[in-house]
């Protein structure tokens, strides 16, 4: 068998069940439904979150510890975790001395005859592995600032209408 054809030896990629354990990860169930209300979009703000934090456990717990066990330990980058300002968890490339961080370092490694031959097929499922939940914490993230917003905008929709409701004499306003 030639190196080409070979597969990840020390890296077991996430696989469909270990997304099944994560509340409604396989689809955007909730997504495409009438919201009806602040409390909707509340709702699914906080269902988008969860999920998105599930995510990064799961990272954490199945990912992490393969990427940065042995044999990767002895190469001279990491995967590893970065908190953002936006208060979300990605999966970035970086030197053990925390000197340089970014793909570019694992395109690096990848290049660098120096890296073993026999890693290659790994570090290349590490980084398919990084790139998708990267992707999937990312939109996750999204949609549940989105919700936020959007059940921010029915509340002032909400208040709106209440005031011009209120503004009615009541003798008006029951007929």
């Amino acid at each position: 068998m030639s190196d080409l054809n070979r597969e990840a030896r020390y890296f077991r990629p996430l696989e469909q069940p270990a997304f099944m354990r994560l509340e409604h990860a396989a689809s955007l169930k909730g997504l495409l439904k009438p919201f009806k209300g602040k409390g909707d979009f509340e709702a699914w703000a906080s269902q988008c979150f969860a999920m998105r934090d599930e995510l990064i456990a799961l990272a954490q717990r199945q990912v992490l510890p393969q990427a940065c066990g042995r044999p990767f330990h002895l190469l001279p980058v990491e995967l590893a975790q970065q908190t953002t300002g936006a208060g979300t968890t990605f999966l970035r490339w970086r030197k053990h001395d925390r000197s340089a961080m970014g793909v570019a370092l694992w395109q690096e490694l990848i290049a660098t005859t120096s890296t073993p031959v026999n890693l290659l097929h790994d570090l290349h499922a590490i980084e398919l592995q990084r790139i998708t939940l990267n992707m999937q914490i990312s939109l996750l993230h999204t949609l549940g600032r989105q919700a936020q917003e959007c059940a921010s905008k029915a509340a002032q929709a909400d208040d709106t209408h209440l005031r011009r409701l209120a503004s009615i004499p009541v003798a008006v306003r029951d007929r």
